[in-house]
């Protein structure tokens, strides 16, 4: 159902050069406005409070006179937009977008380059981008700089990671806006590229939490041919101001006219709940572009990876041999993990346990030379390892109605993989693979740009947009993060493009407060493929010598199957671990991955999350509650739940010992009969969660 209306000059309240337009609740007001030396500014309100006071907006141009000042009001359109849309996959079945929305219109003097600013005011917050039309005093430009400001009004608890170009890979710091300083934390972020520009820096999605309890997130949406968002900080006067990722030679994005830039985003709400379930972001992107979608599915899958990690196998043939190529290493080391015996392996498990996908790392020639040689040319992303049978396991897949999913690292070559980028596709459908995990470990290859600059933004919404033609699914590893372009192109299923569960086999890892930070900002921009499942938890099963361990208990890696959303979901950890659970291992089986319902029962970023999903297409919910290195008690109400009906819930919890550190394995399982009115107590164990299935008996 969709109803458009628009009109003009009636939302927006107009005085002089002032214009002002509210959300459809009314709640949330953005105001605009020209300074004396035509400025362009703005600023924000929530329930008359200011949140954001007045800050500046403007384009640096190369070359170019700036365009931040000296313009003149020519004119505003208003119009009101409602909507509900049914997302291919999701966390609800129908969307709701609905917002205010006006539009600027200003002249610079002098130059007459003409601009538009639009606002978009929802519920939930705010969103504003720039509009460049057609026009002959400015058709190509190149910009240098933006000088987009948040201006905020408080001291905020700020979630944090450092600015850094290429890599979002860093685990979350907890300080006042005040306390941000680069500086003073652990800048190694565990794969070795880092490009620090500065030493108040930070990344989006910023969530903050003001001293009087209200909660604001600071983000981008519908990030295209344009370079990422960082922000650098005031400290002392809690301004933010836009930082682009600039390209090689220091320009930050080349548009030509008529072009956008992308939405600036703040969510604003006195509910931690309203942000974490917040669609704003997706509701900022066009619409799919892929009229048929029939193709698109979600997965769970498990995989030969995490056997890497734990240093069972290699990737490489060659393992121990330490060639510098393959062809120094023409016997296999005895350690490869993608051969076709253990692939088969991995089938087996995936057929018996109705397991949709197998994913396979290390099956393609090329890994004895990839990782910190910034070498052109080592993948060619079809030929197989001698020992990985290709052609006979997809077969063999088939055989068990079991899919496999292609991996291509491109170790940062970006423009090898693009000149392979259509062999790769055609040898995906030859061999009747739907889906491919894409990898850039390492520096960008054109030299000197960054994961996160306009070139690689448009590289990885290309590589999107082409699999899109051959019917295949991208889940993309060291990617920038997504800004909802999977609403556009629903076949970009999901990304890794934050700190995800590899880093605790070999590194600090991530700490228990990780994943209750994660959905409040990664994960507001699309799916994260977090690779969830650990059930052998610290590495010294594996090496004695090994102090490493996921810092989370055996439950809370259960529970994070509902509380971090992805339509494509791993058994991450090694089969045989599964197998000495396998009552614990149950709720994994029976867990759904696309919803058509989500209730956000209990948020705080940092502390706790608890998130009820009602299966796509079933009467079935499951409940994922996770904690912080704390340990919680709370009680849940289940009036989500069907009126009128009996349900069985099944539920996997920390036993009373538990501790992420001391204890991580001890769970319990109980089954009690629920109705909608029926309350559970939840306890959950230091870093500890609770996983709940609720099947319908009647």
């Amino acid at each position: 159902m969709k109803h458009v209306l628009s009109l003009f000059l009636f939302f927006a309240i107009t005085f002089g050069h002032s214009q002002s337009i509210e959300s459809p609740s009314g709640k949330i007001a953005v105001n605009f406005k020209l300074a004396g030396d035509g400025q362009p500014t703005y600023s924000v309100n929530y329930k008359s409070k200011a949140v954001v006071l007045e800050s500046a907006l403007g384009i640096k141009l190369k070359d170019k006179p700036a365009l931040d000042a000296n313009f003149e009001f020519v004119g505003s359109k208003t119009a009101t937009f409602n909507e509900s849309w049914k997302p291919v996959l999701g966390e609800q079945a129908n969307i709701v977008n609905h917002y205010n929305e006006l539009t600027v219109s200003l002249v610079q003097k002098g130059t007459h380059v003409k601009i538009n600013i639009i606002f978009r005011a929802f519920d939930e917050g705010v969103a504003f981008r720039y509009d460049f039309p057609k026009q002959a005093d400015l058709n190509y430009f190149i910009i240098s700089d933006e000088v987009t400001q948040f201006n905020l009004t408080e001291n905020n608890k700020v979630f944090w990671i450092p600015g850094d170009f290429d890599s979002n890979e860093y685990e979350y710091n907890e300080t006042k806006l005040s306390e941000i300083d680069n500086s003073k934390i652990n800048m190694n972020n565990g794969i070795g590229v880092k490009s620090i520009p500065g030493k108040y820096m930070v990344q989006t999605p910023l969530m903050m939490k003001s001293p009087t309890g209200l909660y604001v997130n600071i983000f981008e949406a519908a990030v295209v041919n344009y370079p990422v968002m960082h922000l650098n900080v005031d400290v002392n006067n809690y301004k933010l101001t836009a930082q682009l990722v600039p390209n090689a030679i220091g320009d930050k994005a080349y548009l030509q006219t008529p072009c956008v830039s992308p939405w600036r985003t703040i969510m604003i709400s006195n509910d931690a709940r309203d942000v974490v379930g917040s669609k704003m972001i997706l509701n900022l992107n066009e619409p799919s572009k892929i009229e048929d979608t029939s193709w698109i599915k979600p997965m769970k899958y498990v995989g030969i990876w995490w056997e890497m990690h734990v240093g069972k196998s290699t990737w490489d043939y060659a393992g121990s041999q330490n060639a510098t190529n393959f062809a120094d290493a023409p016997k296999a080391s005895g350690k490869h993990g993608a051969t076709t015996e253990n692939t088969k392996r991995y089938i087996d498990f995936a057929a018996k346990n109705g397991f949709d996908g197998v994913l396979v790392e290390g099956w393609n020639v090329g890994w004895e030379d990839w990782n910190g040689n910034w070498k052109e040319e080592v993948f060619d992303f079809t030929t197989p390892y001698p020992d990985f049978d290709i052609a006979a396991l997809s077969a063999y897949a088939k055989s068990k109605n079991v899919k496999m999913i292609m991996h291509h690292e491109t170790s940062g070559s970006v423009a090898n993989y693009e000149r392979h980028l259509d062999r790769a596709f055609e040898n995906m459908v030859k061999y009747n693979y739907p889906a491919v995990k894409t990898g850039y470990v390492g520096k960008i290859i054109p030299r000197g740009e960054f994961h996160d600059g306009q070139t690689m933004v448009n590289h990885f919404n290309f590589v999107a947009r082409r699999a899109a033609d051959y019917k295949l699914m991208i889940n993309s590893h060291e990617s920038s993060r997504p800004t909802g372009y999977g609403r556009t192109y629903p076949n970009y299923v999901a990304a890794e493009a934050a700190r995800g569960t590899e880093f605790n086999a070999w590194s600090i890892g991530n700490p228990p407060m990780h994943e209750t930070i994660l959905p409040f900002t990664r994960l507001l921009g699309g799916p994260m493929d977090y690779t969830p499942g650990i059930f052998e938890i610290k590495m010294s099963y594996y090496d004695k010598n090994k102090t490493e361990q996921v810092h989370t208990t055996l439950a809370k890696q259960l529970a994070l199957y509902v509380t971090m959303y992805s339509p494509i979901q791993m058994a991450a950890d090694l089969l045989e671990n599964y197998e000495k659970y396998p009552d614990a291992f149950q709720f994994m089986k029976d867990v759904a991955v696309d919803w058509d319902e989500s209730k956000y029962l209990q948020a705080e970023p940092g502390d706790y999350l608890t998130i009820a999903r009602k299966a796509k297409g079933k009467e079935s919910w499951f409940l994922g509650a996770i904690t912080d290195e704390n340990a919680r008690k709370s009680e849940i109400k289940l009036d989500f739940l069907t009126k009128g009906k009996k349900y069985k819930a099944i539920i996997y919890e920390d036993a009373k010992d538990a501790d992420w550190k001391n204890n991580p394995i001890a769970y319990k399982i109980k089954t009690m009969l629920v109705r909608s009115k029926s309350k559970i107590n939840l306890n959950l164990a230091p870093g500890g969660g609770t996983a709940i299935s609720f099947e319908p008996i009647n």
